[in-house]
This record gives C-alpha cells, structure tokens and sequence, in this order.
C-alpha cells in the first residue's frame, strides 16, 4: 500500500544540503528541466546571500524508487544513489541548487576557457567592491587568471583552499590594505557556510503525485506539458529516447524544412489521435503512461511521416506558408488523422480539404471546441478518411472581416492567409520584389506596417490599414503610396491591393477616408473568394476580430 504524502519543512545549513548532493544522495530528476539560467542570474544568488536576503525554498521528494536522474549537477559529475538507502529528489530548486553546486563545488582543475559553459561556473567576488556598489559578483570570461583581490568562491566551503587565497594577500598589498582585503574576504566566506535555507521536505506518496506537484509549483510559472509529464512517469522503461524527445525531434525537423515549429502539444494531440485514443485534450497521465508501453510509442513514428505530408497539404494545396498562420492547430491534427487512415487520396478528396481547411478557418469552426466536439470532429475525419461519410461545413458562415489586426485571431490568420495568395508578387516603391514569407517566418506581426500611424483615427486598427513594404529612410508608408499614385506606379500599388482611388483621401489627409475605402475594397476582394467556397459571409461586413487561437 502506497503511504500518504507527508510534508515536513525544515531549516538546513546551504553547506549541508549542498553535501548530500556531493554524495548522490539529493538528485534531480531527469523531467526537470535543463539548467537554464544566465550567467547574470548566477551572481544575482550570490549578491542576494551576502545581503541576507531569502533565496527561496527548496522542495525535494524523499522516497525509496529509483528515479532516472542526472548524473551531473551544475556541470560536476555526482556518485550514483547509495544502495538501499533513501534518495531525495529535487522537485523546486533545481536552477539554485546547480548553480550554488557548481560555483561552491568547482574543482580547482576544472576547464577555465573563453566558452560559456566553462566561465559561468567561474563567479568571484572582488574584495573593493561597496556594499552599494549594485552586483558585487563577477564572472572571468576569459578564461585568464584574476586579479588577486577576486575571491574564487570555490574556495569559501574549502579551508585549505581558502587560506591560500588568504596567504597570498599580504605578498601583493600594503599590510593595512592585506588585513581589510582578509577581513572581507572572511566575512564572505562565512555568510555563505552559515547561509540557511528552507528546506520542504515531501515524503511518501506515488510518483504520479510527486511529478504533479511538481508541474504545480513550477518556479518558472511554466506548467509541464502533457508530454513530459508521461515521459516523466515512464522513465527507465523506453530506453535512452522518451516520448518527450520523439516528439521535439519531429518539431525540430519540420521547423528545419522552413515551415516552422508545430506546437508540442499539436504534436502530442496528434499521436494519442493516431494512436486511437478519442479524448485527446484530458486523458489520464497514468493512463497514457501505460500505453506507452504500447501503441502510443508506435504511433510517434506513425506521427513523423504523417506530418510530413500535412506540411506538404498546407503549402503547396492549402497556400499555408508558415506554421504560425494555421487558424487552428487542431486542423492540423485532423488533417494528420487523414492522411494516416487515408489508403489512398484522390484529387476529389483533397479538393474538399482545401475547402474544409479554408471555411472552418473563415468560420471560425474550432473557436473554443470542447472536448465532446473535438471527438466529434476526429469521428467525422476518420468517416471521411475511409470514404463512410462527408465532412460536415456546407452549412458554415464566413465571420464578417475583421475589425482589428491581431495575430491571435484565426479570422486575421485567414485573413493573411488570403492576403499572401492573393498579392503574391508584390514590389518595394523601388520596383524590387518583396518576400513577405521570409519576413514572416522571422518578424511575424512588424512584416505588415502601419498605413496611417497617427492615434485616434476610426479604423486605424483594421487590417485594412496595414501593408507588407519596406520604404526608404525617412519616407513613411502614407508618403509612399502617395509617391507612387502620382508616378503612375500602379503596378506597384495593384501588388499591394491599393487602389489610385483610395490614395485620393491620403493627398487631403482624410485618413479615417483612406482605411474606409480600402476596407471596403479589400473586403470586398476578399468576399469573392469566400464565395468560391460555395459558402457566405454573416450579416455584417465588419466584425470583431476574436481572439481564439491555442
């Protein structure tokens, strides 16, 4: 029978906690995060343990299961667990545990060089600083020796070590200044071996529970993911690659084909979908964990080449250049539950994608989708996928334009999305060609600028009134199209969807004029290929632009 968890906070000297690491006997366990902190952060611990000032809690998991754990802590090699004794398992702390270790800890011969991942583990505390001086920690980034008033802090929980530093003071300094230089130097040593710290100490329980505490309390404020949350629970058991790293390394190899990163979690919606599980958004952890034993593991790789020709769908069929303008990242799921229950896909087939993709991105379809819904539509994907049933949109409306430029509105998404296919060849006032995807794909929401930038002009906030140019230094966008209408420049302005007749308003300053008429005509514009898709637009022309994206 599992023991209740029992907490039991205490007050440990850092020096002895930093000891049980040294024997292996406080480990962290391989879900957590890799350590992650910059170098500035590492000094700031220092600076704060000086100052007396609370470094926060440590919160570790005692228990007697062997947990797959690092066997390297703040870049220093750490024993195994002892046998048949009781290990403890970082669950918060993991970043100031490893940073704390690997300064105090250093050994004397470890690698000092011009690398990061060597001088970050080099901090020294120059012994002339003021107490108000801000930082009072330094790192050697060069990786050459220091001056001789720097105090390695290696050296503060090593005697020996210590007193050299100290022996060496008076050589290079008058006796006065040696003496003050020591004093220092000893009380810094000694704030941090009499520095203590809380220590919550969790006993019992299961490991299910000590990793959803851990998902918790997340000292970053970034919950764990579904994926690591299994991987964490299934440690040791699918040898040397979890489900976590499966799944990065499909995300890393579709960013690398110029695509982007799909969501982890579009990712892992993905594999419980293919491999046959109904409720993809609030399975069972313990649940999924089993089943990674069996089909779940399988499906990872069914995964791989089944995303591989979603991205192949969404690019050359669908016009969907990047990953970060799919309206939904549940269309991407259900295209994949296509393609792999699919045995063959006609032209007829992918036709009607194309639409399915276009109207529930227009409509606004997965906007808010629950749980019984998303099984409904995985119901009716796999139906169509093996030819026992149709896709249900011929009744869908197309949301009415959006009143406001934000990303995170799949009608702004499908907006872009038409905006691109559309205007595919559009051109800089000097008549070179612009590559609005590549700009995209690095700066997102400034590739599209402000027409009108003045505040407080009605409309100013619409799409209507944002265009993908680069213009000379000096020249604004209004200024542009102006130049351009009065050069007779209209093969520039038709690559950008702007027509002469709405530049009139720019010449007289009528702004508010401008974003009115060129909403109605890119509307307009817009309203045509809707129709294309055999479907409508709602009642208004003009409407808010939801936000309701993942």
């Amino acid at each position: 029978m599992v023991k209740d968890i029992s907490v039991v906070p205490e007050v440990q000297f850092l020096e002895e906690v930093l000891e049980w690491i040294s024997r292996g006997e406080l480990r962290v366990p391989k879900f957590q995060r890799p350590f992650l902190w910059r170098p500035e952060q590492m000094l700031q611990l220092f600076d704060s343990m000086e100052r007396g000032y609370p470094v926060g809690s440590l919160l570790i998991w005692e228990t007697s299961m062997q947990l797959a754990s690092l066997d390297t802590i703040g870049g220093r090699s750490i024993p195994p667990p002892p046998e048949g004794g009781k290990v403890a398992y970082v669950l918060d702390g993991h970043q100031r545990l490893s940073t704390l270790f690997g300064v105090l800890h250093r050994a004397a011969d470890a690698p000092r060089s011009s690398r990061q991942e060597d001088w970050m583990w080099w901090v020294y505390r120059p012994l002339d600083r003021a107490d108000t001086d801000g930082v009072r920690y330094r790192h050697s980034k060069s990786g050459d020796s220091v001056p001789d008033d720097y105090l390695p802090m290696r050296s503060v929980l090593r005697t020996l070590d210590f007193l050299d530093f100290a022996r060496q003071l008076p050589d290079n300094h008058a006796r006065d200044e040696a003496d003050r230089l020591t004093k220092e130097s000893e009380r810094i040593a000694q704030r941090v071996k009499n520095y203590k710290v809380s220590v919550v100490r969790m006993e019992g329980g299961t490991l299910q529970q000590a990793v959803e505490v851990f998902s918790r309390i997340n000292s970053s404020g970034q919950k764990m993911r579904p994926d690591q949350m299994v991987s964490a629970l299934t440690y040791g058991t699918t040898g040397p690659e979890t489900l976590s790293d499966k799944m990065e390394e499909i995300q890393e190899r579709i960013a690398s084909s110029g695509f982007g990163e799909i969501p982890i979690m579009t990712i892992f919606q993905t594999v419980l979908a293919l491999s046959g599980e109904e409720d993809v958004q609030n399975t069972s952890w313990e649940m999924m964990a089993r089943k990674v034993q069996g089909q779940l593991l399988g499906a990872v790789e069914k995964t791989d080449g089944t995303l591989q020709e979603v991205v192949d769908f969404l690019r050359d069929e669908a016009k969907v250049p990047l990953a970060r303008l799919v309206p939904y990242n549940i269309q991407i799921m259900l295209l994949s539950v296509f393609f792999y229950f699919s045995e063959t896909v006609d032209a007829a087939q992918r036709k009607k994608l194309r639409d399915w993709f276009w109207i529930t991105s227009l409509a606004g379809t997965f906007a808010g989708a629950n749980t019984t819904q998303v099984r409904r539509f995985l119901e009716e994907m796999k139906a169509f996928a093996s030819g026992k049933g149709e896709l249900g949109y011929s009744d869908e409306r197309a949301r009415a334009f959006p009143d406001r430029f934000d990303l995170r509105s799949a009608r702004v998404r499908s907006y872009l999305l038409w905006d691109l296919q559309t205007f595919p060849n559009r051109k800089n006032p000097d008549g070179k060609p612009i590559n609005v995807v590549e700009q995209l794909a690095t700066a997102h929401r400034e590739t599209y600028r402000h027409i009108i930038t003045q505040s407080g002009v009605d409309g100013a906030s619409s799409p209507a009134n944002r265009i993908a140019m680069a213009t000379p230094p000096g020249m604004s966008i209004r200024q542009a199209l102006i130049k351009l209408a009065e050069e007779g420049a209209t093969d520039i302005l038709d690559s950008h969807g702007v027509s002469v007749a709405s530049v009139e308003h720019l010449k007289s300053d009528d702004f508010a004029g401008f974003i009115a008429a060129r909403q109605l005509e890119v509307a307009a514009h817009e309203k045509k290929f809707i129709e294309t898709l055999g479907i409508q637009s709602v009642g208004q022309e003009f409407g808010v632009a939801d936000i309701d994206t993942e």
